[in-house]
């Protein structure tokens, strides 16, 4: 049902059965490691295109969650997935591999938690029984069609964030044992004027805020209710930007439990500039590092808050400025 202006609350709190994430070899070589169910040594994985590659991180990762839910693809009602890609191909051609029924989605890099509230208002609609979500990013392919090729070496800003290669995926599902989605907070468009493509934690910073916001007063909660709320790859930069915006927004969320997945993933290497960013990042941390600490019983109630910034190549040369979004998924110990 839906709860205030903008939030489903899902009465029925479907089940993430079970999650997975996929990484390459610069994310084995960082902190969150051990909470990959596959990493690779090879960023080409074997295939002839980083695009390729890509896709095959997808593949893995639908893969590796449907087996740790014990199903098999025929049980599968919808495959809800999108990338950072032109046309979505990574998800598209993986869609084509599993052979599910598909939904493609494009939020950026807020598709991770784009893709968990349909696939939980899905299943608590009664719609369907098991919905596989996910999304993927890989770095090199994301350079070459938001940036410059890596092979250019070209310089980049402090703002600048690094894009993870890799993949993270859910299995939502009516009945089964994990933690549950109690709600999802669809965010608006917020564009502030930053045209900087290398300032994307600058510029998704006040969709975070929105959208935080929106969840808390729709739900009627109080600040301190989630044992973290956790942004999807805002990074330093953006970490830094939204502390501040809180606290003058009277949103008292301790700010010892707001974290971020772009600070999460690569600790404070300062090769990745301003953190982690991608699809990939917010999916990865979320379905590996956090889930599996809520399964550990560290964790009771968790606010993901993906951002995306809706920017093409084509919008970026023709001056416009970077709309931006936030979704907010719950996700409540069993």
């Amino acid at each position: 049902m839906r709860e205030g202006h903008q939030t489903w609350r899902f009465a029925n709190k479907p089940v993430i059965l079970a999650s997975s994430a996929v990484g390459g070899p610069f994310e084995a070589s960082h902190p969150l490691s051990d909470d990959f169910d596959t990493l690779h040594g090879d960023i080409w994985l074997g295939q002839d295109s980083w695009e390729q590659a890509e896709r095959v991180l997808l593949e893995e990762a639908a893969e590796k969650a449907v087996e740790k839910a014990g199903l098999t693809n025929d049980k599968i009602q919808f495959f809800l997935a999108g990338d950072l890609m032109n046309q979505i191909i990574s998800a598209s051609f993986a869609a084509r591999t599993l052979s599910v029924p598909y939904l493609g989605l494009f939020g950026a890099c807020s598709t991770t938690t784009e893709a968990l509230a349909l696939a939980s208002l899905l299943v608590d609609s009664q719609s369907a029984e098991y919905v596989l979500a996910a999304t993927c990013s890989h770095n090199a392919s994301a350079e070459k069609q938001f940036r410059y090729p890596t092979e250019y070496g070209s310089q980049k800003p402090p703002t600048a964030q690094w894009t993870v290669t890799g993949s993270g995926a859910a299995v939502v599902a009516a009945e089964g044992t994990g933690p549950r989605v109690t709600s999802a907070t669809i965010g608006r468009v917020v564009d502030m004027g930053i045209s900087d493509p290398f300032n994307m934690g600058g510029a998704m910073a006040p969709a975070a805020l929105s959208t935080i916001e929106t969840h808390f007063r729709d739900r009627n909660l109080p600040f301190d209710y989630y044992d973290l709320v956790v942004t999807g790859d805002l990074g330093r930069v953006g970490h830094s930007i939204l502390s501040e915006l809180l606290p003058r927004h009277q949103i008292a969320i301790p700010l010892d439990r707001y974290i971020d997945c772009g600070v999460l993933i690569y600790g404070d290497d300062p090769a990745v500039q301003a953190g982690g960013s991608g699809a990939a990042c917010c999916a990865v941390v979320t379905y590996g590092h956090l889930l599996n600490r809520m399964r550990a019983g560290e964790l009771k109630r968790i606010l993901v808050v993906a951002t995306g910034a809706l920017l093409s190549p084509l919008s970026y040369q023709q001056g416009e400025s970077i709309p931006c979004i936030a979704h907010a998924v719950s996700i409540e110990a069993d």
